[in-house]
């Protein structure tokens, strides 16, 4: 029956066009609330029947609840979101159960379709499960395929299309050190992947505008509640391996939140987890679609969901969309400096040597803690691409590339001389005390004259009258 909930969706979708509408303002009219009424009562009748087994109740109430659909679809002042809500919430519930009256069938063997798993762990059959299960779900099944969703897969293969390469291609070099973290929190790679995207497409060290930080971008008190502390001047935020471990703590705490809810966890990251909270609580039977939800977030959040999903779903099903990963040696080795050099000096030593790019952001990536300007000692240890450590043998360990960088770094730029100090910058504050004169102020405190010492404090003649408990500039000794 799963399949055919998924079929009636799809089509019904299809059917539909743009965001979910807003509901007008006021009651609907009679004909609308009637519809709304038996999309209620179908999508009852279809989950009891289908816990008793009564699978000929269950495709009635379906095919009734089709029906609704589409007479909701042409009439005005129908909200079709809902029955989006209605058929993703069908597919969910039944996700994690057997169809009806065949609960003792043995599951059919599935044909994987074309792009059904990554192109980066096609030869890694163990990982394939972790890969692409969520809470032992499909995340093709939980991903609802509806129309912000394929809006964003196709902002992704148009104008997205080089940050979801480049995002890709930065993933791929940090993927031993991010994935393990996933894999032991039991969440598929592809939720990292999408939301490392959609985060800062896997720049390490990414600042948001409010202070997020990270190829995640945590703030800093969430960090915090994650293990994400500065140790020995180092933000911890900005290590992959460490961040992809406070994320995926994070979700699985949201998604324990939100009934498993995945959309709802995601949106909890970009929104507030507080918010969605409220929201969740408010309409609890309701999905991230529903008009209920969905409206009562910002616009960055309808917008951030979608993007991680639909980068999630490519990277699952590349081949669906002709889309073509490119296959990198992402091996990473430690190599110790033969002569003393920065990061920003390796870069241009290195060339586009096995990356048309150059090797900045990948340096960067495996060396978090490191100042790219900081010259590092020789014998000092960094990790390199693997394709990049014979090109440093070569090009880096010295000679004329690795001279030219060194010229290029010691470049600075002109600054504007600074002014020469006048007596008057160089003063500092005497408090008047009894029995002081102005005169007697101005020898002991290396002014030339009263008068000097009165100009720099705006006294006026011919008095210079002063007070005890007074503040003047004075002249400091030179």
């Amino acid at each position: 029956m799963r399949p055919v909930v998924s079929l009636i969706f799809c089509s019904f979708l299809a059917g539909c066009a743009g965001q979910p509408a807003q509901n007008s303002a006021g009651k609907p009219d009679a004909a609308v609330s009637a519809l709304y009424t038996r999309m209620d009562t179908d999508t009852q009748h279809y989950l009891s029947a289908g816990d008793s087994g009564k699978t000929a109740e269950a495709t009635a109430a379906l095919d009734d609840l089709r029906g609704a659909a589409d007479a909701c679809a042409v009439m005005h002042g129908c909200d079709s979101a809902r029955f989006v809500g209605a058929f993703d919430k069908l597919l969910r519930e039944r996700s994690t159960q057997a169809p009806p009256g065949d609960s003792e069938a043995a599951p059919a063997e599935e044909t994987p379709e074309a792009g059904e798993s990554a192109p980066l762990v096609a030869a890694l059959p163990e990982a394939q499960r972790s890969v692409a299960l969520l809470k032992g779900r499909k995340l093709a099944d939980i991903i609802a395929m509806n129309d912000p969703v394929k809006l964003a897969i196709e902002q992704w293969l148009t104008q997205y299309r080089p940050n979801l390469m480049k995002a890709y291609e930065n993933y791929q070099y940090l993927r031993s050190r991010m994935w393990p973290e996933y894999e032991k929190a039991g969440l598929p790679e592809a939720l990292l992947f999408g939301m490392l995207a959609q985060e800062s497409g896997g720049k390490v060290h990414a600042v948001s505008h409010s202070g997020a930080s990270g190829p995640l971008q945590f703030m800093s008190a969430t960090g915090a509640r994650f293990g994400l502390g500065i140790v020995d001047g180092f933000d911890q935020r900005f290590d992959p391996a460490l961040s992809a471990r406070a994320n995926a703590a994070y979700m699985n705490e949201r998604l324990g939140e939100l009934n498993d809810n995945l959309e709802l966890a995601i949106g909890a990251y970009n929104g507030g987890e507080g918010a969605m909270q409220r929201l969740s609580a408010r309409a609890p039977q309701e999905s991230f679609w529903s008009p209920k939800i969905y409206f009562a977030l910002s616009q960055e959040t309808r917008d951030y969901v979608p993007m991680v999903l639909a980068a999630a779903w490519l990277f699952l099903h590349p081949e669906r969309y002709n889309l073509v990963f490119p296959k990198l040696e992402t091996r990473s080795v430690r190599v110790t400096l033969a002569k003393p050099a920065s990061l920003d000096e390796l870069t241009i030593c290195l060339g586009q040597s096995g990356n048309a790019d150059g090797w900045f952001r990948t340096l960067r990536n495996l060396n978090p803690a490191l100042d790219p300007r900081q010259k590092l000692d020789a014998g000092s240890p960094i990790e390199v691409p693997a394709p990049a450590a014979a090109e440093y043998a070569k090009a880096c360990a010295g000679g004329k590339w690795l001279e030219l960088a060194a010229d290029l770094h010691s470049a600075a730029q002109p600054v504007v001389p600074a002014a020469p100090p006048t007596r008057e910058s160089r003063s500092r504050l005497y408090v008047v005390r009894k029995g002081d004169t102005l005169a007697a102020i101005a020898r002991k405190h290396g002014c030339s004259s009263a008068g000097e010492l009165a100009r720099i404090n705006h006294l006026k003649a011919p008095d210079y009258l002063v007070r005890v408990g007074q503040e003047l500039h004075v002249c400091s000794r030179s």
